[in-house]
């Protein structure tokens, strides 16, 4: 998990991120134009993205419940954002990215943000659609208890616009709550972005015989 660090340093090393993942962004771009001359022209706001989370993996030393999410788009991205429900307290290691075979790839991201926090903001890139990227986060909360995590996840991506590289964001796209846990007592399956109407809870009193009534449901003589 990362350590705290002195704001001014964690800025220098975000501001480092940043412009290699743009100077990544254009080398993609300037390879894609020299294979196909003029680039690929169209914006990169209609990505279609799916994940999910689950339960992760147990980090020593710590006590905080890891959540692995892994997701795909149909396009290659520069950057994702998670917006958790639940207040993030730690970032995981780099995270993978492997396409269907499935093989880890040299693409990768860089991820952070304050803590505790509600965002898990990643920089990097993938080369084409499809690659899974898999990475991991913690909460202070168990991962059953209500209302269970439920991310929402935003990715950018870069596209040529008249020759300029330009930026696009998609999203947001329900990543919905973990897997493999037991079915919610408080919430029906529906996802943040599909609320359910909340199930009451059961009236201890629904079964019991109004007063002054007898069985043959008739008022008693005083």
């Amino acid at each position: 998990m990362h350590t705290y660090q002195p704001v001014h340093h964690r800025a220098s090393l975000w501001l480092g991120a940043i412009l290699g993942s743009i100077a990544l962004s254009l080398a993609l771009v300037s390879s894609a134009g020299a294979d196909e001359e003029g680039g690929k022209e169209g914006s990169a706001n209609g990505l279609n993205c799916l994940g999910h989370v689950s339960a992760g993996t147990p980090e020593l030393g710590s006590d905080e419940r890891q959540v692995r999410y892994t997701f795909y788009c149909n396009g290659p991205i520069t950057g994702y954002s998670l917006e958790s429900n639940i207040p993030l307290t730690g970032y995981g290691p780099q995270p993978i990215v492997a396409n269907n075979k499935p093989e880890v790839l040299s693409d990768t991201f860089s991820c952070g943000g304050e803590l505790p926090g509600w965002a898990d903001n990643c920089v990097g890139a993938t080369r084409l659609g499809w690659e899974n990227v898999t990475g991991q986060f913690s909460i202070g909360a168990p991962l059953r208890a209500e209302p269970r995590v439920d991310p929402l996840l935003t990715v950018t991506g870069i596209y040529l616009e008249k020759g300029v590289p330009t930026q696009a964001i998609s999203g947001p796209f329900d990543v919905g709550r973990p897997l493999h846990c037991p079915k919610s007592k408080t919430y029906s399956g529906a996802t943040r972005l599909e609320p359910a109407t909340r199930r009451p809870a059961p009236n201890a009193n629904g079964h019991k015989k109004a007063k002054g009534k007898t069985k043959q449901g008739k008022s008693k003589k005083k």
